[in-house]
């Protein structure tokens, strides 16, 4: 949009304080004429002027001085708005000067306003805190397509070769290949899907309506069951009733996500997953503990970046694809939740989701528990 120029704040400023200082001075002046007036008599012939001045004298007199003083107020308006004005601009300019910097793509540069609270100082903060988000997730939208890209890549790097395998060789046994063509394809559809699904919570696109994480809890675990047979690991839920507000899908999701991970990443044998949900003062809880090796907090701190897959990066069916966590992690913000990891003292990890209660939401029942053979 092309705007046409027009004056300064500055300037306007300037012009308004001088002209608040006119329009006073003016005012000022009348009141003391009208006083003056009062007590001057309007009669050029009775009295000598030496023994009492009368109106046309002091009209005479008063106006060259009237006039003095105005012209003295606009000036000293004029110059002492123009420096004022300037003074208190001075932030704004700093502000101006940050957001051209940002503009240009340099997100690293922060205002830092000194002095004491006042609104150019909120404005100031919170430009920095904004620069400081923009930064962090731009940062992280490079890093997430740099891994994306090659996640990507490999699977399709893969479907090049045996293609090529199946046309230098008519002859070899196609049923071998066609097998690794579809679980390779498999994966990157697995992987597309995920990262349309990453997209679409991050974007908030979604209705929010009442949820209650117990019920999730319950079916994730009941769809998740035969996985834990199949690994001899026990699957428990149990808990209160935790209504939020927000996407039943999108929470499913991250309910699925984090009981698949505790499944997968687990003792080879003998190993626990406990679901738990509760409420406290001001939020819900969904927490899901497994046994497993024993994690360091560094490692438990990159457990929410994309593609990272525990201790080793995992190609196995149950793996996934490395976007678990980070997908939990990006459902539970887009819901105004965070998300917690800690590693367990014995071994293995504690993921507590926090989300906002749902308006109106009532008191807590146990839920039921769901054991594995």
């Amino acid at each position: 949009m092309v705007r046409r120029p027009g004056l300064s704040v500055r300037l306007k400023l300037t012009l308004s304080y001088a002209g608040f200082l006119m329009v006073a001075g003016i005012l000022l002046l009348t009141a003391v004429w009208v006083y003056l007036l009062a007590y001057v008599p309007d009669d050029w012939d009775q009295r000598m002027l030496y023994e009492n001045p009368n109106r046309q004298l002091l009209a005479y007199t008063f106006a060259p001085a009237a006039g003095t003083v105005l012209a003295i107020l606009l000036v000293f308006g004029l110059l002492g708005g123009w420096f004022l004005a300037g003074r208190m601009l001075a932030p704004l300019n700093r502000i101006t000067e940050a957001t051209r910097t940002a503009t240009r793509g340099s997100l690293s540069h922060r205002i830092r306003l000194p002095g004491r609270k006042d609104e150019f100082r909120e404005l100031a903060d919170a430009f920095d805190t904004m620069l400081a988000r923009l930064e962090a997730h731009v940062a992280e939208q490079k890093r997430f397509a740099a891994n994306a890209s090659h996640e990507l890549r490999t699977p399709l790097a893969v479907s090049r070769t045996l293609l090529e395998v199946a046309r230098a060789d008519p002859d070899r046994d196609t049923g071998e290949i066609i097998d690794r063509l579809h679980s390779v394809n498999s994966r990157a559809i697995d992987l597309t899907e995920a990262l349309l699904l990453l997209s679409r919570a991050d974007r908030r696109s979604f209705t929010r309506e009442p949820v209650d994480l117990s019920l999730l809890a319950e079916e994730a675990a009941e769809t998740l069951l035969p996985l834990a047979e199949e690994r001899g690991v026990t699957l428990e839920t149990r808990g209160d009733i935790a209504v939020t507000s927000g996407s039943p899908t999108l929470l499913l999701q991250l309910t699925t996500n984090l009981v698949h991970n505790a499944i997968v990443h687990n003792l080879p044998e003998g190993g626990t997953v406990q679901v738990t949900t509760s409420v406290r003062a001001g939020t819900v809880v969904l927490s899901v503990e497994n046994t497993g090796v024993p994690l360091t907090p560094q490692l438990v701190s990159t457990l929410t970046e994309p593609f990272q897959r525990g201790a080793e990066r995992l190609r196995t069916h149950d793996a996934g694809v490395g976007l678990g966590l980070a997908i939990v992690e990006t459902i539970a913000r887009a819901h105004d939740g965070t998300l917690n990891l800690a590693p367990r003292a014995g071994g293995g990890l504690r993921v507590t989701v926090e989300l906002p209660p749902a308006p109106g939401s009532g008191d807590g029942r146990p839920a039921r528990t769901l054991p594995s053979p």
